[in-house]
């Protein structure tokens, strides 16, 4: 950076003189901050970044009594038209749908290991085959009920693969059993 900086004096004694043509000049300093546009700094808080003076109407999550289980578990319990429009999401974004439900816990926790990264109850057993060729969220909300009916007291989730990458992209808790 300090050779771009050379001013046109030592350029000048550069091709002067063969000896100095190895030489660069010295820093000089940057330039005046004088030069640059100054903004006037205000104590006043109103001009602060605001988001629309709601702030009375936002309400945290309460950490107390309250599990946090999946994607959207922050909110009440979907109704089943939400759920047919979060399925439907999933179908159009072209991935394949797939139930999973687990009897014992509906969240994650430690029982097996104390390490770092570990933690029981991230996989679930799946309920039958995923839905392969499925275009229709009421197939998969039929399926939703007949786990229902099988296991009533089960989480219950729904998945998104991606078959193209390999992975799951969606996932949110379709039902929790009385008293959650």
């Amino acid at each position: 950076m300090a050779s771009s900086m050379i001013s046109t004096a030592a350029v000048a004694t550069t091709r002067s003189s063969p000896a100095q043509a190895n030489m660069v000049a010295p820093f000089t300093g940057l330039k005046s901050a004088a030069a640059f546009p100054v903004t006037k700094k205000s104590a006043d808080i109103t001009s602060l970044a605001s988001n629309g003076g709601r702030v009375q109407c936002m309400q945290v999550w309460p950490p107390l009594g309250k599990k946090k289980y999946e994607t959207l578990s922050y909110l009440p319990d979907l109704t089943l038209e939400q759920l047919a429009k979060e399925i439907d999401y999933l179908l159009r974004s072209g991935w394949i749908p797939c139930l999973e439900f687990e009897l014992e816990h509906g969240f994650v926790y430690r029982e097996n290991a104390r390490s770092p990264g570990y933690y029981d109850g991230r996989y679930w057993t799946m309920w039958k085959l995923p839905m392969f060729g499925c275009n229709d969220s009421a197939q998969v909300l039929k399926e939703l009920e007949e786990a229902k009916k099988e296991y009533p007291n089960a989480f219950i989730r729904i998945i998104g693969f991606d078959n193209v990458r390999q992975v799951q992209c969606i996932s949110f808790i379709a039902y929790k059993p009385p008293g959650y």
